[in-house]
């Protein structure tokens, strides 16, 4: 025997209501916090006169070059 599972249409647009109404929420709320709180992406830097300020990263290592082989001709 099989089963008959029965929704009505009133719980269907009611929780097509409910997600549209997340949704646009969602997206108020989210818009809301970019503008209050935006992202900083990297690296915080030390507030300045810090003993970190001075020395907190040492410098890159030189670049190597490959030679262009012009003394070998």
């Amino acid at each position: 025997m099989g089963m008959v599972v029965v929704i009505s249409l009133p719980f269907i647009l009611f929780t097509i209501l409910i997600g549209f109404g997340c949704y646009f929420f969602g997206r108020a709320k989210g818009r809301q916090e970019v503008r209050t709180n935006a992202q900083v992406y990297g690296v915080p830097t030390p507030p300045p006169g810090s003993e970190g300020a001075t020395n907190s990263y040492p410098s890159p290592p030189p670049t190597h070059l490959k030679p262009d082989n012009s003394a070998n001709v």
